[in-house]
């Protein structure tokens, strides 16, 4: 099966690749750290909560660096599973902050809609990605924006520390599309996912200080 795959210079593939080195390794070792805090202070269902967290965010690094870094007949299909993680990544960290912080129906609520959008986001992009390019960017963030209609619950159950966290990477993601889709700048795939990198960063801050550390 052959699929449009953008063309970038050797420079450009070296400096995505250090991108995704230090997120695939930062993530491993910052993830596996987070969950032995969480396993040795907190209760199984926090505890639960925050493994799907880190195994979101596994997925989305691990997947990406394999579909950017790898050159073969099989790309396509890491290229699927690559932008199906996206919904499942976005899922997985609000799972924390929707079933352990804010709970009730306001929490539950929220959790089952991003999961409701996840299984149906990864299953478009697995099965029909081509029918699903431009309405794919749309519904990834309209999915990481979710919370906006939760806002006064959040807000009471998150630290101001922990919001602001959550706020920054949000708008890092967001702005990062912007050079995602912008193909003609130079470094633009390494720029997305060094926004990538940080958001995330910005959000495992979050997870520690509400969840983990609270």
């Amino acid at each position: 099966m052959s699929s449009h795959f953008p063309s970038y210079t050797r420079p450009e593939l070296i400096a995505d690749g250090c991108v995704h080195a230090i997120g695939v390794i930062g993530g491993l070792c910052a993830g596996a750290i987070l969950i032995a805090i969480a396993l040795t202070h907190l209760d199984a269902g926090a505890s639960a909560a925050v493994v799907i967290y880190v195994l979101g965010m596994l997925a989305v690094f691990g997947f990406s660096a394999a579909y950017n870094m790898t050159r073969g007949p099989r790309r396509w299909l890491l290229q699927r599973f690559d932008h199906a993680a996206i919904y499942v990544k976005i899922a997985a960290t609000y799972t924390p902050f929707a079933a352990v912080k804010m709970g009730g129906l306001a929490g539950f609520s929220l959790l089952g809609a991003v999961w409701a959008i996840a299984v149906l986001g990864a299953a478009a992009k697995l099965y029909m990605p081509a029918q699903f390019v431009r309405t794919s960017y749309v519904l990834y963030l309209a999915q990481g924006w979710a919370c906006l209609f939760a806002l006064p619950p959040l807000i009471e159950a998150l630290s101001a520390t922990a919001l602001a966290l959550l706020l920054i990477g949000g708008v890092l993601y967001t702005v990062g599309v912007v050079f995602h889709l912008w193909q003609r700048l130079p470094y633009n795939n390494a720029i997305w996912h060094g926004f990538v990198l940080v958001a995330s960063a910005c959000h495992f801050g979050a997870v520690l200080d509400a969840v983990v550390l609270s």
